[in-house]
């Protein structure tokens, strides 16, 4: 007798088979809401939430706060993928993403984008209240409207005023708190807006070539370094000065003061090295992303010490 195998797949085998199908398909889910942004927005969202409350807020509401805040800026990021799914395919920096690959076909993106964004909404509307949702809101709006359709592919201002939308977390961090927007949240809003240049343009340097290619008018694509690092040098000191206002009109203690004056001075310090390079020659992509990887460190040290803030010392200057 004779035993015969099918070739045929058991729902067992089925199973298995589908395994690695989903898992790469979740995971190319997951790569639409661009998670490495989402990590750096949730780094101001938690202290933010600390230092309005002066203190732990409640677990529920962090828990919501986080996750709504999370689920907006994945949905205003496949939202950007969607749209930008033709340039994207013509930059080596994001010809791997599901859109350009075939992953994730237009239409899941589209539909994804908009569920993320209801629940995004709805998250922050019950687990927090309305104000901080309506923000979750206008965050989506700005990146996906202001910035991605129509300013990323027209001026060289676009990450300038596009990049507000990566300030929202910390007014929705305090609004969750709060259900209102005080100064000390529309200060931290600045700190982020002055930021966002000095962090992304020496990026734009390092990716100049992809830029041109997609014919986005980046300004470290399209001006030479010398111009681009004289934007880095004064936008840090902005954002350096606005970072201390919240001494006098924040109420920030101590730990806050003395990082924001460190911390300053060291990225002011990287800002003017990246200047006096650029005025003598090319700048080579290694000193043009030292900036970049340094800007994240500076608004992480920021956010742990105006986190730890509440519980060291009482505020510099009595309110």
């Amino acid at each position: 007798m004779t035993a015969t195998v099918s070739t045929t797949d058991t729902p067992l085998n089925a199973s298995r088979a589908s395994g690695p199908g989903f898992a790469r398909k979740a995971k190319a889910y997951l790569a639409l809401t661009k998670p490495r942004v989402i990590e750096l927005l949730l780094v101001s969202t938690l202290p933010t939430m600390i230092y309005a409350e002066r203190g732990f807020p409640s677990i529920g509401l962090i828990l919501a706060t986080l996750v709504g805040g999370a689920f907006a800026a994945g949905s205003a990021g496949a939202f950007n993928c969607y749209i930008d799914r033709d340039i994207d395919k013509l930059m080596a920096r994001t010809e791997n993403r599901p859109l350009v690959t075939g992953e994730v076909t237009p239409r899941e993106a589209l539909v994804f984008s908009w569920l993320l964004g209801a629940a995004a909404i709805a998250i922050l509307w019950f687990g927090a209240n309305p104000l901080s949702a309506w923000l979750g809101l206008g965050a989506i709006f700005f990146y996906v409207v202001i910035y991605t359709i129509i300013l990323k592919r027209r001026t060289a201002q676009n990450i300038v005023w596009g990049g507000a939308a990566g300030c929202f977390p910390v007014l929705i961090a305090w609004a969750a708190v709060t259900n209102s927007v005080e100064w000390p949240a529309i200060i931290l809003f600045m700190v982020i807006f002055l930021w966002t240049p000095p962090h992304y343009w020496p990026l734009s340097m390092r990716y100049g070539e992809d830029y041109r290619n997609a014919k986005v008018p980046m300004l470290g694509a399209i001006a030479g370094a010398k111009v681009v690092s004289v934007q880095v040098v004064l936008y840090a000191w902005a954002m350096v000065a606005c970072s201390l206002l919240m001494v006098p009109a924040g109420g920030a203690g101590w730990v806050y003061t003395v990082t924001a004056v460190l911390a300053g001075a060291w990225f002011l310090y990287e800002s003017h090295a990246l200047y006096n390079r650029a005025q003598r020659e090319d700048i080579p992509d290694k000193r043009a992303m030292k900036v970049f990887h340094g800007s994240i460190s500076y608004l992480t040290l920021l956010f742990i010490a105006l986190a730890a803030d509440p519980f060291i010392g009482p505020a510099v200057i009595g309110n």
